[in-house]
């Protein structure tokens, strides 16, 4: 009998880590792992823990300033991943092994007043200064106003991105649409590959507080039934639209929240879909579970659980506050981190 982690892969699945610590990259990468993620909680994390001082101490040494550093250091993590992960980009003519990398968190700081067509400006200079030169680097650019305006110059660019911050329909359909017009504007789709990262357990943690009055059977449920639709909604469009090279949905934020739920719930439920990003305790825990995964990707709830979702679950309501909680926590994260580099700047004065 194969590993719980085979078996998984087995279905289709990719799993890509939630992560780029170094030690978890190579680890992961040995029990089949072919990409990774990263944003600014997952730095500042690394950071923080002081494996890093003496590079930061050299960058600090060198005259740069806190925000290159900060960047500097992101750009070096990255590229460690990049390295484990090249032989897959190669392997799979560039459909597979790729480590996102998340433009400034900053420019959708709240407390910024930055006019909409600055934003949109950064958006695409940024994404097409941190892609270049880089085979297997996808530029994560999340589903807010200016982001989804930034997408279609992007793309055109010939930058691969990987659109995140998504949670529902619209938005993905959004991105969707600006990503294939600014393909349609390349010279050739060779090599013109696109993600869409679907937030699967935030909305499970919003309808808890948000929709109490959904049944238990359908409570926990809301974030499954949406990525599952949105998924095969994917899959119906690029069937139209034939590209060399897969344009797949990613199953993020696949850690469970709720205490007593199995780790391994969202990973068993999206088993034979396209991507799954999972945070390393997540695939630990996969790993020890002894389980059999199976194909379960397209088969939804009960009808009248999907009913009920459809009827209590304002989308439109969801869509707003969990756009704005997770441009918080890309924010203040990045906020952290030059706080932590100022810090470690006075101590070595």
């Amino acid at each position: 009998m194969c590993s719980p982690l085979k078996s998984l892969l087995a279905t289709g699945t990719k799993l890509w880590l939630d992560s780029i610590d170094p030690d978890f990259v190579r680890k992961n990468r040995e029990h089949g792992t072919t990409g990774a993620t990263s944003n600014p909680i997952i730095v500042a994390d690394l950071l923080a823990g002081g494996r890093f001082d003496d590079k930061i101490v050299q960058f600090v040494r060198e005259g740069l300033d806190d925000e290159t550093i900060a960047w500097r250091m992101t750009d070096l993590l990255v590229r460690n991943a990049q390295e484990v992960f090249l032989p897959v980009w190669e392997a799979t003519g560039g459909d597979d092994g790729y480590v996102s990398f998340e433009v400034d968190p900053l420019l959708e700081d709240p407390g910024v007043n930055m006019p909409h067509a600055r934003r949109v400006a950064e958006y695409v200079r940024l994404g097409c200064e941190w892609s270049r030169g880089h085979k297997n680097r996808m530029i994560k650019v999340p589903a807010t106003p200016a982001g989804l305006a930034a997408l279609e110059d992007l793309v055109a660019a010939g930058v691969t991105v990987n659109v995140t911050l998504l949670f529902t329909p619209r938005q993905y359909r959004l991105a969707r649409e600006a990503v294939w017009r600014g393909a349609q504007r390349r010279s050739s789709l060779a090599d013109f590959k696109s993600v869409y990262s679907i937030f699967v357990s935030r909305l499970d943690v919003y309808t808890e507080k948000a929709v109490p009055e959904l049944s238990p059977a359908a409570q926990g449920q809301v974030g499954i039934l949406n990525a599952k639709r949105i998924w095969a909604e994917n899959c119906r469009y690029w069937a139209e639209r034939p590209t060399p090279l897969k344009q797949e949905i990613v199953f993020a934020s696949t850690g469970v929240k709720k205490p007593g739920e199995p780790p391994w719930k969202y990973v068993a439920a999206f088993a034979g879909g396209d991507i799954q990003t999972n945070p390393p305790s997540t695939n630990d825990a996969v790993a020890r579970s002894g389980l059999h995964f199976t194909r379960q990707v397209d088969r939804l709830p009960p009808l009248e659980v999907v009913a009920e979702i459809d009827r209590l679950v304002d989308m439109e309501k969801l869509e707003a506050v969990l756009t704005a909680e997770g441009i918080a926590k890309f924010a203040e994260p990045q906020k952290a981190l030059l706080r932590l580099i100022a810090e470690k700047r006075a101590a070595l004065k």
